[in-house]
């Protein structure tokens, strides 16, 4: 959730932790701040600090010209402890001021230390758990410490929970000390200048070399360089590995959103996704990262996948999928659940991980729990090197490139395609004929013309946004849908809520009859997934229940419905029934955008939401 960046060089620090900053600003935040050592002629160095309530720009304005110096730290705040305020932003300082810390993640013992600190004389200015940090440091020093390495060894081995925190020491002007545990952590290595970040989006432009640190594990970056170490300063040889993303997959370009412009950039990914993957002569893919064996992918006699949030509802698509063409059961569950629970883990289950940014804190810990116990875990997921990607033991990477706004859209319709490979691969090693085979392969193959064709229709109709208007207007909205068309419901509700902050709510359409029939009435909305499948009559006559009690209704649908059942039909192109969610999820996400544009909200950075959920 939050944000850090950090810089050791000969460049002035500030340019370049906002500008890094500013990338992170997709991550979720409400406040910002930097810290930088400031020489001049041959006095002693000091700490400047300016922070700020609000956005990175914010801060940037409130900058002095003359706000000069390196190395430095940067930040962007999500509340935890202590509301959203200049006083609660990082970085936070010692009371000498000689000591700058930025930390993501939640210190739990933070009151503990704190009152033990207070009766060693330590005021505090902040009602945070960071703080700690600062002084604890600076304690370090006061009994001793060498160097800034030692002292904030001796602080960290105090402190109980999870941080990714940087350290800055105007007494030790050339170098920063990071550490994580449980929060992320990577290095940028540059020439003769070295960078620190919570994600790697925020180095974009300046390093393609990263080194990513694990829990437990500390680094100093110096300008020339940098050494990664233990708590018990055991030396550890990191290598660098090299990151695929560009400086133009991170723009907004001529787009108005991020989100827009992820959603447009749908046909190329879906296409990044398949490449290479597809082998047409035995109607199979090829997915040589699941590191599995045609024996092992054979045994396994279930598969369960584990996600949150969109990522959830993508696993619920994805364990139809293998169903259906691996005939293999398959059922999906939240991770954020999972973990708590005391789960059977069975060895001739196949267990998935699912999420975009590869950090996700839940899906993180119940991966953990499920290899304690001796489970097979693969992962689906979009950023090399993150700590899930690591973590399990194969897995699909999505290649969705950047994605920048809070909603997910294309790394969600590309972990379908992941999915649909999955199942094709298990299918195919079991008992899919060649012939179905085929037909899926040539159904993936049309996905991103089709696409394309959604898009062009909405550009030269505009029917979306002037129906998301209109829906925009209500104080609720319902979605529904049957068997593969319950999961689109889920993340079309998913997307409308999060970016327009209207209640939307998901039912499978069979459940209508089971209590929210009674909400139904012309003050509610309802969006209906209706496939021209074997369902068409079933969902017709939830249709004309709802028309009958009029209620207005909007369906998604390969035809157009009679103004008897639907007010507003969205025609969606005819793939195969297995990938037809994918197509008809494309149109939702369109949906929730023009209903945000259309109530003003903050599109990209939806409030009270992140990107990357890195604490519970």
């Amino acid at each position: 959730m939050c944000g850090i960046v950090g810089y050791v060089g000969a460049q002035d620090a500030a340019p370049i932790l906002l500008e890094g900053l500013g990338r992170l600003e997709y991550r979720g935040y409400d406040s910002a701040g930097v810290a930088v050592v400031h020489r001049t002629g041959k006095g002693p160095a000091t700490l400047k600090v300016r922070k700020a309530s609000g956005r990175v720009a914010d801060l940037a304005a409130d900058l002095p010209a003359r706000f000069k110096g390196a190395p430095g730290i940067g930040h962007t705040r999500w509340a935890t402890h202590g509301e959203p305020s200049v006083a609660n932003a990082h970085p936070h300082t010692d009371m000498s001021e000689r000591i700058a810390v930025v930390h993501n993640g939640i210190i739990e013992n933070a009151d503990e230390l704190r009152a033990k600190l207070t009766a060693d004389g330590v005021e505090f200015t902040s009602q945070t758990d960071t703080e700690t940090v600062a002084h604890l440091v600076a304690a370090a020093f006061a009994n001793g410490a060498a160097d800034l390495e030692q002292a904030v060894r001796t602080a960290l081995k105090q402190v109980v929970g999870a941080y990714g925190i940087a350290v800055l020491d105007s007494e030790h002007p050339d170098r920063i000390v990071v550490a994580r545990n449980g929060s992320p952590v990577l290095l940028g290595v540059g020439e003769r200048e070295m960078f620190v970040a919570s994600d790697v989006s925020a180095l974009v432009g300046y390093t393609r070399q990263v080194v990513y640190l694990d829990d437990g594990e500390l680094a100093t970056i110096t300008a020339t360089g940098y050494r990664t170490f233990t708590l018990d300063d055991r030396s550890t040889a990191k290598q660098p590995s090299e990151v695929d993303w560009d400086v133009v997959g991170a723009e907004i370009g001529d787009h108005a959103h991020y989100l827009v412009k992820e959603i447009a950039e749908q046909p190329r990914s879906i296409e990044r996704a398949l490449r290479g993957r597809l082998d047409e002569r035995f109607s199979t893919a090829h997915l040589g990262g699941l590191n599995l064996t045609i024996r092992e992918a054979r045994e396994f006699k279930r598969v369960k996948i584990l996600g949150c949030g969109s990522a959830c509802y993508a696993g619920e698509l994805g364990a139809q999928l293998i169903e259906d063409l691996a005939r293999v059961p398959a059922t999906s569950e939240s991770a954020s659940e999972f973990r708590y629970r005391n789960p059977v883990v069975e060895p001739d289950t196949l267990y998935v991980a699912v999420s975009q940014s590869g950090e996700t804190v839940d899906t993180l810990a119940a991966v953990q729990e499920l290899q304690r116990k001796g489970g097979r875990v693969i992962g689906i997921i979009n950023v090399v090197g993150s700590t899930i990607a690591r973590q399990v033991d194969g897995g699909i990477y999505i290649h969705a490139g950047p994605e920048m706004s809070v909603a997910a859209t294309k790394s969600f319709t590309s972990t379908l395609i992941a999915f649909a490979l999955l199942a094709l691969h298990l299918g195919r090693v079991r008992d899919l004929a060649p012939t179905e085979g085929r037909r899926i392969i040539d159904g993936l193959n049309q996905l991103p013309a089709q696409i394309e064709q959604i898009l062009d229709e909405e550009k030269r109709t505009g029917l979306i946004a002037e129906t998301a208007a209109e829906v925009a207007q209500r104080s609720s909205v319902l979605f529904i849908g049957r068997r593969r068309g319950w999961p689109v419901a889920k993340e079309g509700a998913q997307k409308f809520k999060e970016v327009s902050y209207v209640h939307a709510e998901a039912y499978a359409s069979a459940e209508l009859k089971h209590g929210p029939l009674a909400l139904v009435s012309p003050e509610l909305p309802t969006v209906a997934c209706v496939p021209d499948d074997d369902l068409f009559e079933k969902n017709v006559s939830t249709l004309a229940e709802i028309r009958a009690r009029k209620g207005p209704v909007v369906a998604l649908a390969h035809r157009e419905l009679s103004t008897d059942l639907a007010d507003r039909t969205i025609v969606v192109p005819r793939n195969e029934p297995e990938l037809d969610p994918i197509l008809m999820s494309v149109p939702l996400q369109l949906l929730a955008y023009h209903a945000a544009v259309a109530l003003d909200r903050d599109v990209d950075r939806p409030r009270n939401l992140a990107k990357s959920v890195t604490v519970e």
